[in-house]
Order: structure tokens, then sequence, then C-alpha cells
């Protein structure tokens, strides 16, 4: 009688480990799904659904806000970086010149009589130990007692400058994880909004847009060129009303850039987030302003809701984690989210949370 043998169990290889593993990622990332965000919810009303959304981009906002400030502050270490990186490069180039002229030295000197101490400490491979073990001050002459000083200096600036850049590559790898994780947030945060809007029908979705399509007339005012974006300027009251040029200015911006796209990060020419919309409008005025909702109202005047003139920024919700730019009888332009472009809308849409002049 043949023996029943128990069969025999393939191991994993080659693309069907591959597949395995893949699915096995899949399954996690969909049990684990994003902030507790998992498989899109059945039965929701449309007001639920624009609640649920409303949040989610509110969410992503506030990431997105702190996305911009650790992108602000990673540029900021990248240039102290390669700024001291370029300057420790021209003092080695300063200290090969003066170890090359303490060489020549130490060769004539060696032809005649033996080489000098001194010499020997600039040509050391660690001078500071050499220095600390030999008297050389005392039979050194004075020219080379100078031009070894000036060597030694020179290393230990040099060394400072590194120790330095090493400060700010440190710096700029937290910076960098930062926008890692604040990446991760906000494509989480949308991608569970993108879900819960794709249960709706093609009529329920522009309803959950948030805001108004169009606001004031002059919101509503046609476009003459094929892509949308251009031919539109600001209403003459607006420019009027602002309290200066400048602001003028950037609300005339801001009304050339109605109908771009909302993307996260992003601070033109063609796409926006929030706080890049009034930092884009200001900087076609010539005036610089912070990157960040939250550095944005802290720079210029804070002026109360009565006092509101054209090009003020008007701030929303209690974390100031949203920004439009005020134009004039309780409306503004303003990149609401990625499923609303730049618009028009009226300043009631959101908790008002406080307003700032800038200029």
């Amino acid at each position: 009688m043949a023996a029943h043998r128990k069969p025999r169990q393939r191991s994993l290889g080659g693309q069907t480990a591959r597949t395995a593993f893949t699915l096995a990622l899949a399954g996690a990332a969909t049990a684990t799904a994003f902030d507790g965000i998992g498989q899109a919810e059945p039965n929701l009303t449309p007001a639920q659904v624009k609640a649920k959304v409303a949040k989610l981009y509110q969410e992503a906002e506030e990431a997105t806000e702190k996305y911009n400030g650790a992108q602000e502050k990673a540029t900021a270490a990248e240039q102290r970086l390669e700024s001291l990186r370029d300057e420790a490069a021209r003092k080695e180039e300063k200290l090969n010149t003066a170890r090359d002229a303490l060489g020549s030295m130490a060769a004539a000197q060696y032809r005649s009589t033996g080489l000098d101490p001194a010499v020997q400490l600039a040509l050391s491979d660690d001078p500071d130990q050499y220095l600390d073990g030999a008297a050389f001050a005392e039979r050194a002459g004075d020219r080379q007692s100078a031009a070894v000083t000036q060597v030694r200096r020179q290393l230990r600036e040099i060394e400072q400058l590194r120790g330095a850049a090493r400060v700010e590559l440190t710096s700029l790898k937290t910076r960098q994880a930062e926008l890692k994780a604040h990446k991760k947030t906000i494509t989480g945060k949308l991608d569970a909004a993108r879900r819960l809007l794709d249960q709706l029908t093609v009529t329920e979705r522009p309803r959950i847009g948030g805001g108004t399509s169009g606001g004031t007339a002059s919101g509503r005012a046609s476009r003459s060129s094929t892509d949308g974006r251009d031919g539109l300027q600001a209403p003459s009251t607006a420019g009027a009303q602002a309290p200066n040029s400048r602001a003028a200015d950037a609300v005339s911006y801001a009304y050339s850039k109605l109908g771009s796209p909302y993307v996260w990060g992003a601070t033109g020419p063609n796409a926006f987030d929030c706080s890049g919309l009034v930092l884009a409008s200001y900087r076609s005025a010539g005036v610089s302003l912070p990157r960040t909702t939250y550095a944005q109202i802290g720079a210029g005047q804070r002026v109360s809701r009565s006092e509101l003139l054209p090009g003020d920024l008007v701030f929303f919700y209690s974390g100031i984690t949203h920004v439009g730019l005020y134009i004039g009888d309780g409306q503004m332009i303003h990149a609401p989210n990625p499923s609303a472009p730049v618009r028009v809308a009226p300043i009631d849409e959101m908790p008002f949370a406080g307003a700032t002049r800038v200029v």
C-alpha cells in the first residue's frame, strides 16, 4: 500500500511573493485607513456628506499651513547650509594658500638648517595636538610664528563653520521629516473627502463645494479668454475704496486669478492655496508677506470687522487656518479647497477670526 504523504507546501518566491506582499500591504492600508477614515460610508445624505467633506477640507487646510511653514523653514535651513558650505570652501582655499606658503618656507629652511618646529606645526595632520606639546613660540621666527598663528586661526574657523553646517543639516532633516508627515496628513484627508464625494450624484456634487459660485455681480463677470482666468479686472469701486495703490493692485491681481484651481502648497501663478493666493496678490504689488496664515495675521495692523477695506486680509476658524482677500461689500476672494477654484464669496461663509491690514 502506498504511503500517504502530507502535501508539500510551496514557499512563496519571485512574483508570487511580491504579489502576496502587495496584497498584504493593500489589506493593511484598507484596515487602518488614514486618520480613522475607512471605506466610504453608505447611505449618507448630501447634507451629511457636505458636513463631513467640509470638516476634512478644514483639517487638510490646517495641515497644509503646517506644511507651508515647515517648507519655509526647510528652505531657510537649506540656504543657510549652502552659505556655510560656501564660506567654509572659501576659507579652505585661503588655508591651502597659507599652507603652501609655509611649505615653500619649510623646503627652503630644510635645505639650509633643517625643518623648523613652527613649520612642522603648520604641516602636521593634527596641528592642535602638535601645538599642545611643542614649545614652538620661543624657537620660531616672527614671520613664521605669525604665519602659523594665521593657519591655526583658519583651521578653527573652518571647524566652527563645519559644526554650524552640521547643525543646519540636522535642522533640515527635521523639517524634511515634518514635510513628509504633513503631506501624508493632507493627502489622507483629501482622499477621504474624494471618497465621500464619489457617493454623490453628478447633480448633487456642485452643491458640496462650499460657498457661492460667483458671489457678487463682479464675481460672476464673464471671461473672454480660453483658459477662463484672464481678462477680468477688479471693479473700480474696489480700487477706489482700497486704502492705497498697493492694496488696490493686490485686489486687482486676485480678481485676475478667479477660476484658478486650488492646489495645496501652491503660490501661483496658475494655482494657489489660500495663503498662497494672498501672498501672490501682494507680491504682485511689491509687498512681501509671510507664507502661512499663522504668520500673515501678524504681518500688519489688526483691524476690526467693521473697519474692513479692500485689500485687507480676513482670517477664519479658531486655528487661523484659512485666509481670503477682502474686496468690499462683505465679500472676499479666496482659494477655498480642491473642489472649488479661486472665487468670490461672502466672509460670512466661515467663522470669522480676525483681519489684518498689511499696507
